[in-house]
């Protein structure tokens, strides 16, 4: 079985998933942050593929990203870096990125090398869901490998019912249409859109991201949800903190 299914057949809330850019702060830092997240009880971590237009992150992921290409971080190169992952992380792994690198790299070589590397999942935020059904369902779901779609407060309700009956392993549910960053709060036109996507009862677990930073963003995601995803937060907390064990350490204390 997906190692995203085994945590959500384990898991059914409580879930903490962490985005952070490949190769940032440093080229060499994928593996060691991977490990430490493992280490501190991360369930799910989100590896991003730095690209030079990321339209749906905000500054300080785009800043992430425009540090990593300079550090010399590519696909190809990631991929390398990912080979023997499998030997020590057990937590399901999900490459975020645009469709532009993976269609230059081959979608049916991304998805065979994600396979050989033991990368459980896809999320790419420009991939139209229409575009997927006709030309890469097929071939992601040959090597299992789960492609993670994205609602927002402006997806119909149409839509998310396609979403959930033709995809597997969680919904990325975005709290807002805005870009990526942190908030201080969800406030109630959120949480009403929350519950909405609650009431229809699908088939798929949700995580909640984009906005995630502090106790009372991250408790209200745990309330709609199975759990929460957290990006901008983690990111700026590896830029300012002396290593990723302390940034981790930094970010947990949202829990409580």
């Amino acid at each position: 079985m997906n190692r995203i299914n085994q945590l959500f057949e384990t898991k059914k809330n409580g879930i903490l998933s962490v985005y952070f850019t490949a190769g940032y702060p440093k080229l060499g830092d994928t593996i060691k942050i991977l490990k430490a997240l493992q280490e501190k009880g991360i369930d799910l971590v989100e590896v991003g593929i730095p690209f030079s237009d990321p339209m749906a992150d905000g500054p300080v992921i785009q800043e992430s990203s425009t540090v990593a290409l300079r550090n010399g971080m590519s696909l190809r190169l990631l991929f390398e870096q990912l080979k023997d992952i499998r030997e020590e992380v057990h937590i399901p792994i999900i490459l975020m990125g645009y469709l532009n690198p993976i269609m230059q790299f081959g979608f049916g070589d991304f998805c065979k090398k994600c396979a050989e590397v033991g990368v459980d999942g896809m999320i790419i935020p420009d991939l139209p869901f229409a575009d997927y059904m006709s030309n890469y369902k097929g071939i992601s779901d040959l090597y299992d490998l789960k492609t993670i779609m994205l609602i927002t407060p402006e997806t119909s309700e149409e839509r998310v019912r396609l979403i959930d009956e033709n995809t597997d392993g969680f919904i990325y549910m975005v709290s807002s249409a805005a870009t990526t960053g942190a908030q201080k709060s969800f406030n109630e036109q959120k949480q009403a859109y929350f519950r909405r996507i609650n009431d229809m009862k699908l088939r798929n677990p949700r995580l909640v991201g984009f906005g995630i930073s502090n106790k009372e963003t991250f408790k209200t995601a745990m309330a709609y949800s199975s759990g929460a995803i957290i990006g901008s937060k983690f990111i700026q907390l590896l830029s300012t903190e002396p290593d990723s064990n302390t940034a981790i350490d930094r970010l947990l204390q949202i829990r409580y």
